[in-house]
């Protein structure tokens, strides 16, 4: 049985991309201590974060989709197996954002610079870094990680509670969208809201994030700007942070058929 179709292969890339900006914007708060500009830093964050949400909110109705246009015949495997690589798309997107965490540090550092310069314009920052001279520039600065990167990060000292609940919520965040439509196909009568469920959990998980991660980073980097704290100690933290995303991802995995079990059998209760 052929899996593969355009649209998947489409929303695969969409995937990708999502999961890879997501994990650079781990470094706008890296960026934002070196030059210690962390209000402009949290600007450019927040631009990253919707293009992340928006494009997510694009790409939901193909991969709803995939669910009208699956055979009748094992239609459960079918839609399994391509939902299984849409979550494989986020671990591949992490693994990249990863791969370009130290080239996107060292560029973001320069674009918090230019939007002071600006005056805080978004389209002329854009203008200025979408023009010829700034793209060889930037091309020039793109590097791998290397193993001086970790240099000075300490292992030990990473929370390990927080590292799995971080982790915990990527994975309910990656199958958020996939478990409540493939639950729809396990409760067929209760369709509609098994689908509606999916923004219940993406905004649950959500919230956990900006409860229990996103301030801990946060005040890390303003210790970092008021000589509080050190840089490495920062970026210890958000080197953690993606280290987590990824297992989250791998994690989503294992957790897919489990959640949109769930989500069907909770569905008894408001229908």
């Amino acid at each position: 049985m052929d899996y593969f179709t355009g649209k998947l292969i489409f929303i695969i890339l969409f995937i990708f991309i999502i999961h890879s900006i997501e994990t650079l914007a781990y470094a706008v708060r890296l960026s934002g201590a070196r030059v210690k500009m962390i209000a402009s830093a949290l600007s450019l964050f927040n631009i990253m974060v919707i293009v992340s949400r928006l494009a997510n909110m694009m790409q939901q109705p193909f991969t709803g989709s995939l669910i009208d246009t699956a055979p009748k015949e094992n239609a459960l495997e079918f839609v399994e197996v391509q939902f299984r690589m849409l979550i494989g798309a986020s671990t591949a997107g992490t693994l990249f954002g990863i791969l370009l965490l130290p080239t996107f540090t060292a560029l973001f550092s320069r674009a918090i610079i230019h939007l002071s310069a600006e005056k805080g314009s978004v389209p002329s920052l854009m203008k200025r870094l979408l023009s010829p001279q700034y793209i060889r520039r930037g091309l020039n600065h793109f590097s791998f990680p290397r193993v001086q990167y970790l240099k000075g990060v300490k292992f030990k000292e990473f929370p390990i509670r927080l590292f799995f609940i971080n982790m915990l919520i990527t994975a309910i965040y990656t199958i958020g969208v996939l478990s409540a439509l493939y639950a729809a196909l396990l409760a067929p009568e209760r369709a509609a809201t098994a689908v509606m469920a999916s923004g219940l959990i993406n905004g649950i998980a959500t919230i956990l994030l900006v409860i229990f991660i996103d301030p801990k980073i946060s005040v890390i980097a303003d210790d970092v700007v008021n000589r509080r704290g050190s840089y490495i100690q920062l970026k210890s933290m958000s080197i953690m942070m993606i280290a987590s995303r990824l297992c989250g991802t791998i994690l989503a995995q294992f957790l897919f058929l489990w959640g949109a079990k769930y989500i069907a059998w909770f569905t008894r209760f408001i229908v």
